[in-house]
């Protein structure tokens, strides 16, 4: 993160529910998308891509029984607050 400038940010402090589904995400991030590929040893371009799939993925792939079966994108554009 230091190297190439992102900046980490999770929910407001004293939040620990958005934290911990902050810190849950990056923590499957990381170990599903970046770790396989030792992205140390590669170009910021190449350790973004699989970072991407990941985060479509988790936006739009990923079903949660919850909201009746829907990926997270699908449920809010179903109650109306995503485009």
């Amino acid at each position: 993160m230091e190297r190439h400038g992102p900046v980490r940010s999770t929910g407001a402090k004293g939040r620990s529910p958005d934290n911990a589904a902050a810190e849950g995400f990056f923590g499957r991030m990381k170990t599903e998308s970046v770790h396989p590929w030792h992205w140390e040893e590669r170009p910021r371009g190449e350790t973004l891509v699989p970072v991407g799939d990941c985060i479509r993925w988790h936006d739009h792939g990923r079903i949660k029984r919850s909201p009746g079966w829907m990926s997270p994108v699908q449920y809010r554009q179903s109650q109306g607050t995503a485009a």
